[in-house]
Parts: structure tokens; C-alpha cells; sequence
């Protein structure tokens, strides 16, 4: 293609930086040409804060337009799916965010306004996600279109350099420790798991499980031209933020009000080659985003910290220390010491994630962060939350 012509849908945090990070892709042309939104003027503001050419009233009418090549979904995980799958039916290729889906309820089964995270069984979701990521492959399939997951966790150059450090070490992946924690989402959506598909082990601990799968699916490649997948999880989650000594605490400085969605989850995912990972998402820490990511080999260590990191640090004695500067994301406070992020964007893999997704495009090729990754997510934190649910070891859906 001469250009590669990319139609935003949303208009809030994710399809800022998606929107930035096509602006930066190298030795392709990217052109971020039409935006959409659940509310019209959002898209509209987006449009002229961006200078995108048009600003459609709904996806129906952009995916009609032959001027998109690609739609990339930035929008609430409800809609993910139904979103990709109408997308490929008008034969556009898809970027998703992550996760690719959740549990968002059905027809005839649960109520609008159900909190389905307290109601419906573990069991239930784990066979309606498969259903419905079946579905998508499928039309994958008949189709042709590319799939790009946007797991920046895959792109993140600590990652990546974990990634090459064991390939060329040829040693094994033993065990795995990663986690993703903040202080708790600032999506209005996160409250409600109809809305967010899942509570944190879904939302954040997406993250973290990408990370672990990709590095296991890069070893099997590497070594014998297949992914290396995982076989079982046990897994726990809780709702810590509704401990009696929390609630009666004057002053909150975590996010609370989830209505039916826990804010943590931990898993232990054992892999068909026998080797481990253990995985933590919380919305209950403070200080930042606490992103890392620990590769145990046979023949060594790895140690990725994703966020924070201490290239900069900055102490100031107060919030307005350093005006209106950005440091990082979901901090506490701006007072004290902080890391500084120099640029988060580019240390978190989003900048790398777009440039393989123009790539993919414009080459014909497959991304790093694909559909069986996206899947497999999916397989993996919807099996773990019906082991935490029935205390006992659930076999991942192959």
C-alpha cells in the first residue's frame, strides 16, 4: 500500500496515543483518516484536535467508507468483539486493545442492569468467551483479514530484549513472575463487569498474562517451530478494597466503588512443556503502575521493568513542584520523589506496537502480538476465574 489509511474508533485515552503512535510509524505512510465515537461530539473534538478529515456518526458508516483500510477498536471491552467482527465481515483489517473480550452477559440469560459478576457462574463465562472467540476465528479464516492484538506488553524494548536474550542463550524458560498493579482504573466503564467483561484479573491482568504467554510462545518458535501453550491455571481473586478495616478508613487513597468486579486476582499457569508462570493484577497499590515481568532460565535471569524505571527521577516539595510537566501515570501524588518518565509511551511498547501493526499491513505479514496470543489470554483468565470460583485446577480450552 502507498498509505495506509486508519479509521479511529473512540475518542478517549487509548485512541490518543494510538492516534500519536501512527503519526511516528517509520518508512510506511500512515494516515489516521476518519475517528468515530459512542457520542458525536466527542468524535467531532477528537477530529479537530488531531486534524483527522472526517468524523463518522457510527462504525457502520466508516466500516461502508472506501477510504479505511483499518479500523482500530479503542473502545470499552463489551464491544470489542461484536465491533472486530463487523469490521472483517466489511473486509477491513482489525486492531484490537486488550482484552479481546470478556463476559458482558447474553440475551435471555442475564438482565441489563445484572452485576453478572456476582450472579452468573465462573463455568458459564469461561464457555461463552470460547464461543464467541470461535466465532472470530472462524471468520478470520474465511476471510483473510489481518488480526492485530494491541498487547503493548509484547512491544515493550524490556521485553523484547528478554525475548532475543533467550533465543540466543538457548537455554529453557523454568518459571515466570509478572504482574500489573495501580491504584484502580480511571474507566467509568471498570465498575460493572457487563461493561468491562471481567474485574481486574481480566482488565489488568491481561497485561501480565500476554507477557508470560509471549515469551513461552517465542521460546516454542525459536526452538521448534511451534508455540509452546499453556495446558492448566489455578488461580484466587478478591475483593480487598471491601475489607471491614479499609471501609472504615477516613481518607481513601485508592479507587473504590467497583459494584461487582474484583480488584485482585493472582493465577499460576502451567505450560504443556511443564514450565510455570505466576501472574498478580490489583488495583490496590499505590505509587504509580507497577509493571514487571521476571524470565527464570535454565541458563540465567531476566528481570523486565516496564514501570517504573529510574532513568529520571524528580524530587519536588510540593503537588505544583513541577507545573503542568507530565511524570507518570496514575501517580499518587506529584509531591516527594517520582520516576519521570521520559517517554512512557515509547518504555511501554505502544510506539513499537503500532509500527509492527503498519508493517503487518503494508507487508503481509503477521504481527508479534496476533490472534492465538489474544485467544489464549482469554482461555487462560476465563478458566483461572472459574478455578477461583470452584477451588480447584481448570484444564486452558484448546
Amino acid at each position: 500500500m502507498d498509505t495506509i489509511r486508519v479509521g479511529m474508533v473512540g475518542a478517549g485515552f487509548a485512541a490518543d496515543f494510538h492516534t500519536l503512535a501512527f503519526r511516528e510509524v517509520r518508512g510506511i505512510r500512515c494516515d489516521v483518516v476518519a475517528v468515530t465515537s459512542a457520542r458525536p461530539e466527542s468524535a467531532e473534538a477528537f477530529r479537530a484536535r488531531h486534524g483527522i478529515k472526517t468524523a463518522y456518526r457510527g462504525l457502520e458508516e466508516m466500516l461502508h467508507s472506501a477510504d479505511v483500510d483499518v479500523v482500530d477498536l479503542c473502545v470499552p471491552t463489551n464491544v470489542h468483539l461484536p465491533m472486530a467482527m463487523q469490521a472483517v465481515e466489511a473486509g477491513k483489517h482489525v486492531i484490537v486493545e486488550k482484552p479481546l473480550t470478556g463476559y458482558c452477559g447474553e440475551v435471555g440469560v442475564t438482565g441489563e442492569d445484572e452485576l453478572i459478576g456476582e450472579t452468573v457462574a465462573r463455568s458459564r463465562m469461561l464457555d461463552s468467551v470460547m464461543e464467541q472467540c470461535g466465532k472470530l476465528e472462524r471468520l478470520l479464516a474465511q476471510t483473510g483479514r489481518r488480526f492485530m492484538y494491541a498487547e503493548n506488553w509484547v512491544y515493550a524494548p524490556a521485553v523484547q530484549k528478554a525475548r532475543r536474550l533467550m533465543e540466543q542463550s538457548g537455554g529453557t524458560v523454568l518459571r515466570m513472575v509478572a504482574e500489573e498493579s495501580h491504584p484502580g482504573s480511571h474507566a467509568s466503564y471498570a465498575r460493572y463487569w457487563r461493561l468491562a467483561g471481567g474485574g481486574s484479573l481480566l482488565r489488568t491482568g491481561s497485561h501480565p498474562v500476554g507477557g508470560v504467554l509471549y515469551i513461552k510462545q517465542a521460546e516454542g518458535l525459536a526452538k521448534f517451530g511451534t508455540p509452546i501453550r499453556p495446558r492448566h491455571v489455578v488461580a484466587e481473586t478478591a475483593f480487598l478494597t471491601r475489607i471491614e478495616a479499609f471501609v472504615q478508613e477516613p481518607e481513601k487513597h485508592l479507587k473504590t466503588g467497583l459494584a461487582d468486579c474484583e480488584d485482585w486476582g493472582a493465577a499460576l499457569i502451567t505450560f504443556e512443556d511443564g514450565s510455570v508462570a505466576s501472574v498478580c493484577s490489583s488495583d490496590v497499590v499505590l505509587g504509580g503502575i507497577y509493571n514487571h515481568l521476571d524470565v527464570f532460565l535454565s541458563t540465567g535471569r531476566i528481570q523486565c521493568r516496564i514501570n517504573p524505571n529510574d532513568a529520571c527521577m524528580a524530587y519536588g516539595p510540593s503537588e505544583g513542584s513541577w507545573g503542568e510537566e507530565y511524570l507518570a501515570e496514575k501517580i499518587s501524588t506529584r509531591a516527594g520523589w517520582n520516576y519521570a518518565s521520559v517517554d512512557e509511551h515509547w518504555a511501554s511498547g505502544y510506539s513499537q506496537e503500532i509500527q509492527d501493526f503498519a508493517e503487518c499491513i503494508a507487508h503481509g505479514r503477521e504481527p508479534l502480538s496476533g490472534w492465538l496470543l489474544a485467544r489464549d489470554v482469554m482461555a487462560v483468565i476465563f478458566a483461572a476465574y472459574v478455578s477461583a470460583a470452584e477451588g480447584r485446577r481448570v484444564e486452558v480450552p484448546r
